[in-house]
């Protein structure tokens, strides 16, 4: 059977067109985010996956740290609490963050947290979304108290 090459070219055009737009809408989504994603989280601090990229690591000169976290749907941090306090700055996703004894609130872009010290709290990503924050603290106190996991039941509530 031999075929007739002006049919096969709007075809093949078609092709390379799908293929060309998948390879830049996947170019794009990687650079949508404002810093690099970072390495895999593994330790019991967190429940479900996340990332973490250390911008700032705290030394003799300065004891603050900026760390940017990247949450995927359903990801979370355990209760934990800082010493001398922390701030989380939202770059992208919907997020949420909880103070012990207090209701959930809902993050979005653009928002910013105050976690005031030795207070209680987790956040993480919503059910549906990832979510990315900056994570500010200061090791000048001491390092984060990690404490109990959010169960299911906590984070869905």
């Amino acid at each position: 059977m031999k075929h007739n090459p002006i049919l096969i070219l709007p075809f093949a055009i078609i092709f390379f067109i799908a293929c060309t737009n998948s390879k830049v809408k996947k170019s794009n989504e990687e650079s949508a985010y404002i810093f690099p994603k970072g390495e895999k989280i593994i330790n019991e601090n967190f429940t479900g996956t996340a990332y973490l990229e250390m911008l700032v690591k705290g030394d003799t000169l300065n004891d603050i740290t900026v760390g940017n976290v990247t949450f995927a749907p359903g990801a979370r941090t355990r209760w934990h609490s800082h010493p001398a306090g922390q701030i989380l700055l939202v770059t992208d996703g919907v997020g949420y963050y909880q103070e012990k004894g207090q209701a959930k609130k809902i993050l979005k872009k653009g928002d910013v947290v105050t976690c005031l010290p030795n207070v209680e709290h987790w956040h993480g990503a919503s059910t549906d979304s990832g979510f990315v924050h900056l994570a500010i603290s200061s090791n000048r106190k001491g390092s984060a108290k990690w404490l109990s996991p959010v169960d299911d039941v906590e984070y869905k509530n």
